[in-house]
């Protein structure tokens, strides 16, 4: 089936294979190869060790990825001498074609089939890992080499930019001009131990985050979504307990990687762009889209919302611009309708989110005013947020249908047995107002211990600074200031920077050693965005 991953092995970031084996030889590889043959032999050999990472998975795909890179390296260079908009469309389709082949040739198919009843199925074709994020990263190349916004370099350094592979799988989505010259700069081949110690610390957050609590927290979210594509129709405190906990899982999966990534390059001396900074506490969607996968975010503004208009040419079509640009992006993560959904979802929000801040600024309320105004802006964009994760991890509509349904109520309120007596007054009242205290064989929510998880997941979500609040990371390496940021305010002073030192190595050891132990004792899972 297309789009399906390849029944292979991963070289996870969380396996043991890569944090013991890979990692350590391809960092001290790099290092030794820059003190023995500089520059060139160093990057020679982080390709080599890129292009294992990702033939790790299915050998012959690597020829893919290779390919891939000599065809836009060549296009790339024939537009930085001679910008043509013929050649650069023709360079973009190829690339949109070998993504539209390998993703969503099954789903094209499947779906004409459905409409006009022909059998259209075709051949499995099994999705290449990571080519939504290197083929996206591409077409950013072109277009900016087209605009005259790239240093000419060798194919090494195209190479590089491309399979680096802290970033080859799952983002961040860089441009060159961001990366490559980092490599070019003095002092890269010799190891920066206050680099280093603070990549080992945002690695293990990154870590601990995938390991102990997307994986732990995906236990409550997994058989509920499973379930509901089976056909069983979940109780409230089910369906809520499964959405809330996906919603956790995904947020402290991507953040994870995220995390991991961008302490993986801090490994080579390489600052990654940030990808994620505390989306659960926007008080919009225009704000969130700001923080959820903000170099997707940056690419779908860059070349496609701006290149189609942006608002430059009046309200409707700047909401029409918004619903294209989000539509493909909900069918960027998946070829599936439900991803389309969730695209459309966040289109609409978008469009009533510009539509009433219009409507505010008109009257001179240009946003919430005060904290109680500002926390049921949070809510409610936390709330839409939640919501239309459903599509997003549904297997169907019906399955996401019987979801919303019991998100709604509409499927009854069931409660354990022991929690009528345990409320007292209150357990009579809500048996008064129909909620059912009754054991129910395979009931999927697990009482007050899932309560709890859940209530402790909001709190850190919503009042804790995130990763690069707790160890002052920026992208160019400027100190943070006052660690102001503009997401959240001021840190706490307890958690301003990162200053290496014995305290934080036991914490950050600690956390790893946990990741680890659980790794031993249960088979890696792989990141969420992997199948995107």
């Amino acid at each position: 089936m297309t789009g399906a991953p390849f029944p292979g092995f991963l070289m996870l970031f969380n396996s043991l294979e890569f944090l013991f084996g890979f990692l350590p030889l391809t960092v001290a590889g790099f290092f030794l190869c820059g003190r023995m043959g500089g520059l060139r032999l160093a990057m020679g050999w982080l390709v080599a060790a890129s292009l294992f990472f990702y033939s790790w998975w299915n050998p012959p795909y690597v020829l893919l990825l290779f390919s891939s890179i000599l065809v836009n390296f060549l296009l790339g260079r024939r537009l930085q001498a001679r910008p043509s908009r013929p050649l650069l469309a023709a360079g973009v389709a190829a690339n949109l074609a070998v993504i539209g082949y390998y993703k969503y040739a099954d789903f094209f198919l499947s779906s004409v089939g459905g409409l006009t009843g022909l059998d259209l199925e075709m051949e499995a074709i099994f999705l290449p890992l990571g080519i939504s994020f290197f083929t996206f990263q591409q077409i950013a190349y072109l277009v900016d080499a087209h605009r005259g916004q790239v240093e000419r370099g060798g194919f090494l350094d195209y190479a590089l930019f491309v399979s680096f592979f802290p970033q080859l799988i799952a983002g961040p989505i860089v441009h060159h001009r961001e990366m490559m010259p980092q490599f070019r700069r003095r002092g890269v081949l010799t190891p920066d131990s206050e680099a280093f110690a603070l990549g080992l610390g945002i690695l293990s957050i990154g870590l601990f985050k995938k390991v102990i609590i997307a994986d732990g927290v995906a236990r409550y979210a997994t058989p509920v979504f499973d379930a509901a594509a089976g056909g069983y129709a979940p109780s409230f405190f089910e369906a809520w307990g499964g959405t809330l906990a996906y919603t956790f899982q995904l947020y402290f999966d991507f953040s994870g990687y995220s995390d991991m990534a961008i302490g993986l390059g801090l490994l080579f001396g390489i600052r990654l762009p940030l990808n994620f900074a505390s989306p659960y506490k926007a008080t919009s969607i225009i704000e969130f889209w700001s923080r959820w996968h903000m170099t997707l975010s940056r690419f779908l503004r860059d070349y496609l919302y701006i290149p189609l208009g942006g608002n430059r040419r009046g309200s409707l079509r700047r909401y029409l611009n918004l619903m294209i640009t989000m539509l493909l992006g909900g069918l960027w993560h998946g070829a599936g309708w439900t991803f389309v959904a969730w695209g459309a979802l966040h289109g609409g929000y978008l469009v009533v989110n510009h539509a009433w801040r219009a409507l505010r600024v008109r009257f001179g309320r240009p946003g919430p005013s005060g904290g109680v105004g500002r926390w049921a802006a949070r809510l409610l964009t936390f709330l839409a947020v939640v919501v239309a994760w459903v599509p997003f991890r549904a297997e169907s509509f019906e399955a996401a249908g019987r979801i919303l349904a019991g998100l709604s109520g509409f499927n009854g309120i069931i409660l354990p047995p022991g929690w009528h007596e345990g409320l007292g007054p209150v357990g009579e009242t809500l048996a008064a107002l129909g909620i059912r205290f009754a054991y129910v064989p395979g009931f999927l929510f697990d009482g007050m211990r899932e309560a709890a998880l859940l209530a402790l997941l909001t709190a850190f979500v919503f009042f804790a600074p995130n990763t690069q609040e707790w160890f002052g990371y920026t992208p160019d390496g400027r100190p943070s200031g006052s660690y102001r940021t503009p997401f959240t305010g001021r840190v706490p002073g307890l958690l301003r920077g990162f200053r290496p030192g014995y305290l934080q190595g036991m914490v950050m050891g600690a956390l790893c050693l946990a990741a680890v132990v659980a790794i031993f004792t249960e088979v890696p899972q792989e990141f969420l965005y992997f199948q995107f």
